[in-house]
């Protein structure tokens, strides 16, 4: 049976605990066996984390050890999937570059914080968003800074609200994304800052399918 690892900690603000919750139950409900954990130990063994088939980080800032960022950047190339959301996965650990460079983005903004209103457009036709068309969400809007070999499969539209950056003009930002580290793939959500943003809807639908996507 497929082994998947849920991990889960950080800023309490984004409902880790029920995120993880969450995605556990998906994977369940697809077959796999999973494992949810609230501590970072997760990463110590290399050997056991290259048995896995998926890794699920819900983990917003809060700090990783060198080498079990290592040992999570390895366990990927080998081929273990690695799928998130939000903070929980590209607002991770901000000291690590390791981590960064694998997951492919970094958050560096939310104007206006949460309660924005914006729609998210679908731009692949990539299986992964077949079907699921544009919506709208309320939530935070998130301002990435994005490795330029990613695929792209949806975005939002900045600016809505005025700030240093609106004299920029129209940027389309990332808000799902797919890439590869080595032999596994890698599947980013930037929806999700508390869990009833993503547990239903298109965004619920994305998000499932990411995690399934992403699982060797």
């Amino acid at each position: 049976m497929a082994k998947a690892l849920v991990t889960w900690g950080g800023w309490d603000g984004h409902e880790p605990d029920k995120v993880a919750a969450l995605f556990a139950d998906w994977l369940r409900e697809a077959g796999m066996e999973v494992e949810v954990t609230d501590t970072l130990a997760c990463f110590d063994d290399p050997a056991r984390l290259e048995g896995l088939s998926l890794i699920v980080p819900v983990w917003t800032m809060s700090k990783i050890e060198k080498e079990q960022a290592k040992n999570a950047c390895a366990a990927v190339a080998g081929g273990v999937g690695l799928a998130g959301c939000h903070g929980g996965m590209c607002d991770a650990f901000r000291e690590n570059v390791d981590w960064q460079f694998m997951t492919g983005a970094q958050w560096v903004a939310h104007p206006g914080n949460d309660g924005v209103d914006y729609g998210v457009r679908i731009v692949s036709d990539d299986p992964l968003v077949a079907g699921v068309g544009d919506f709208t969400v309320k939530t935070e809007q998130y301002y990435l800074h994005v490795d330029p070999v990613v695929k792209v499969h949806a975005v939002c539209d900045f600016p809505l609200l005025e700030g240093p950056h609106s004299p920029n003009g129209p940027v389309a930002m990332p808000v799902v994304f797919t890439k590869r580290w080595g032999a596994g793939r890698v599947y980013y959500n930037a929806l999700g800052h508390q869990r009833n943003v993503i547990d239903n809807g298109p965004a619920a639908e994305l998000m499932r399918r990411g995690l399934l996507w992403a699982a060797r």
